[in-house]
């Protein structure tokens, strides 16, 4: 990585780990500002969209500051964007939780739904499968774990090495996508803030995609 700083923002609407965010991003040797200033997060260097919770109120609260536009033109300019457990599902297509359907940015082509699964939510560490043109793993061994707590996902990879994305998948009763990197845009399902040393390299490879992109 490059010795500057990379301004990085993370998007503070309402919802999210985001000190746990701030933290892990400046150890990982980042500038971090958390704000809603969507001045601000069109034009950082790489911007963090986090997310906890249920699908729909992530959706909310990002309509509410009028994000969605600011994300999508990030990712069609191709500037670095970095999406974390609900704030992954939300670049889908829609979620769908307890039978509500809610429209997500459509930014990645599927739908989030709820587990196959009879022990949810799915938390804790777990091993994920990454392939070799991963550049979010680059370097990380096969069997490095990460921290979920989620008991939804989006369950089919296939539609999205389709669309031309990097899939990283990984099981619990079901398989499930575990990450994705398409151009500008990379989304975890896992938390790397809370993931420790795996979790610090895997921010350490994305910000040399903003320091490139920069």
């Amino acid at each position: 990585m490059s010795e500057r700083s990379e301004r990085i923002v993370v998007l503070d609407y309402g919802s999210g780990n985001l000190r746990s965010a701030e933290r892990a991003l400046e150890r990982a040797g980042a500038h971090v500002t958390v704000t809603d200033d969507l001045t601000a997060a069109a034009e950082a260097e790489g911007l963090v969209v986090p997310g906890v919770g249920a699908f729909a109120a992530c959706m909310a609260g990002i309509e509410a500051i009028g994000a969605g536009p600011v994300i999508a033109e990030r990712v069609a300019a191709g500037r670095p964007v970095l999406g974390i457990c609900v704030g992954m599902q939300v670049l889908f297509e829609h979620g769908d939780e307890h039978g509500v359907v809610t429209k997500g940015l459509g930014l990645l082509p599927g739908a989030v739904t709820r587990l196959a699964a009879a022990r949810l939510p799915h938390m804790g560490w777990n091993t994920v499968h990454a392939p070799a043109s991963s550049t979010l793993f680059a370097g990380l061994p096969a069997d490095s774990r990460f921290y979920f707590v989620h008991s939804y996902g989006v369950t089919d990879p296939a539609a999205l090495a389709a669309a031309g994305a990097t899939v990283t998948t990984a099981h619990h009763e079901t398989d499930f996508v575990a990450a994705v990197e398409r151009g500008a845009l990379s989304a975890a399902q896992f938390h790397p803030e809370k993931s420790a040393d795996t979790g610090a390299a895997l921010l350490r490879n994305w910000l040399a995609t903003v320091t490139v992109g920069g």
